[in-house]
């Protein structure tokens, strides 16, 4: 098959990680937002600064806005489609970004980082499962692994825009981005699966044809397409494409059960390797090294090192395939985070290390960009490529909803850690949480490059 073949999956997933691009800027706001509402002569609040305690529940609450937008936007997705679901993406993600600007107490923050957190529930639980059923096998992994670069693009673009332009006019800007989302995604096709399952067949052969690209009626064409038509058929009682009403058994058997212990699993390598504690001591990390650079400027050196591993990732990821990009990650990831808490433990301790004050960012560096090459970026990939299709919708809200939890008892109670622990007991902590993580991959995670959704399944089996 030709270039040409993959053209409108890559346009289409182009559209679709829009809303991931919102996001990821919608997360990275507050490192340069918090300066001003904490500030006692900026702040637009009327009460005054915000409190360190009201920080915590602004982060915080993002998670909570994160587990309801999974559990809502699923349901719509089953109910209404792929496509209906994402086009409701952009109402709280607009939302959100709008009501900062005009914010006068910490409830209006608190209101727009719930309904932030609820466009980006939406879009971490669909926008895998659309690009999973659009996407031919030999590109799944390359496209798929877009999600996590466009978030980590989005950190980027906030980082910078917060660095060089005013508070009110940084979420005035990015509330174009839903709209750009919105625009894009009105003229995409729904996804094949969910036609057929619908029993819209010519709908479904439609849209098949729209991301395949297959215009010209060569025979090689005409043989190929019918082929993979054929296997989207809707089938009563079998694995792919059942259309029967679920039952407890579609959860409880060896196959899903496998999916799911994979998928929880692998969700929280993501929020426990250390990568989100890492950039949440941007400026200790660098302030400890003896960097003179600004708080804001760190934070756009960091979040570049994210997208440069992100994007090593989305070009490894048919190559090296998924299971040892993310072993290695995770490996990596550990290995930056003990060196940072052993720098950390010898600091505390009295230890002379002037001539080894660029451990810090060397560490902090390695381990942010070794993790979004693996650990950060492909965990909702192959959750979307190990679940069930029956079940994929359902399967994916369950583990992005584990993920939830996971991200918020990180957000609330990480301080309490690094109180009782020190920044070294944290570290040596996730750093252990890698390990455990990388011995679960090489054990149990199959490796799914290139293979088909069919093949998958025989895996688990």
């Amino acid at each position: 098959m030709s270039v040409n073949t993959v053209i409108n999956q890559y346009y289409a997933a182009a559209c679709v990680n829009i809303a991931s691009i919102s996001y990821g800027a919608f997360c990275g706001w507050p490192s340069a937002g918090f300066l001003t509402l904490q500030s006692k002569t900026e702040s637009p609040f009327e009460q005054g600064p915000m409190t360190n305690e009201q920080a915590s529940w602004v982060g915080a609450i993002l998670c909570a806005g994160g587990f309801v937008g999974s559990l809502l936007f699923s349901w719509l997705a089953e109910r209404c489609g792929k496509k209906v679901g994402l086009l409701l993406v952009a109402i709280p993600s607009l939302l959100s970004w709008l009501l900062i600007p005009f914010a006068t107490s910490i409830n209006y923050l608190l209101a727009s980082r719930f309904l932030g957190g609820v466009g980006g529930g939406a879009s971490f639980s669909l926008v895998p499962v659309y690009v999973t059923e659009i996407t031919e096998d030999r590109v799944r992994g390359t496209i798929g692994s877009f999600l996590v670069l466009s978030c980590n693009f989005g950190i980027l673009i906030v980082f910078v825009l917060g660095n060089f332009l005013s508070y009110k006019a940084v979420p005035l800007i990015l509330a174009t981005l839903p709209v750009i989302f919105l625009i894009g995604v009105i003229f995409l096709p729904e996804t094949p699966q969910y036609l057929m399952k619908s029993n819209k067949h010519e709908a479904a052969e439609k849209s098949l044809r729209y991301f395949r690209n297959y215009r010209r009626k060569s025979k090689e064409q005409n043989e190929l397409f019918k082929d993979e038509l054929e296997k989207l058929k809707v089938k009563k009682g079998g694995t792919i494409n059942d259309s029967s009403p679920l039952e407890w058994n579609d959860f409880n058997n060896p196959i899903a059960r496998k999916a799911f212990v994979i998928g929880i699993a692998l969700m929280a390598l993501n929020q426990f390797c250390g990568c989100f504690a890492m950039l949440n001591y941007t400026a200790t990390i660098f302030k400890q090294s003896g960097s003179s650079l600004s708080p804001t400027l760190s934070a756009i050196i960091v979040g570049f090192i994210q997208l440069i591993g992100s994007y090593i990732s989305t070009m490894l990821v048919e190559r090296a395939g998924r299971k040892l990009l993310l072993a290695t990650s995770a490996i990596g990831t550990g290995f930056g985070l003990f060196s940072l808490g052993l720098y950390s433990y010898l600091s505390e301790n009295g230890y002379q290390l002037e001539n080894f004050n660029w451990i810090p960012i060397a560490s902090f560096s390695f381990a942010v960009c070794v993790g979004s090459m693996g650990v950060l970026t492909l965990p909702f990939l192959v959750v979307s490529e190990v679940m069930p299709p029956k079940i994929r919708n359902i399967g994916c809200m369950i583990c992005m909803e584990v993920l939830w939890v996971f991200a918020f008892l990180v957000l609330k109670y990480l301080p309490l850690m690094t109180l009782s622990l020190g920044m070294h007991g944290t570290m040596f902590v996730f750093a252990c949480c890698c390990l455990a993580g990388a011995i679960f991959v090489i054990a149990f995670v199959p490796e799914t490059k290139g293979k088909s959704i069919e093949a998958i399944m025989k895996m688990l089996e």
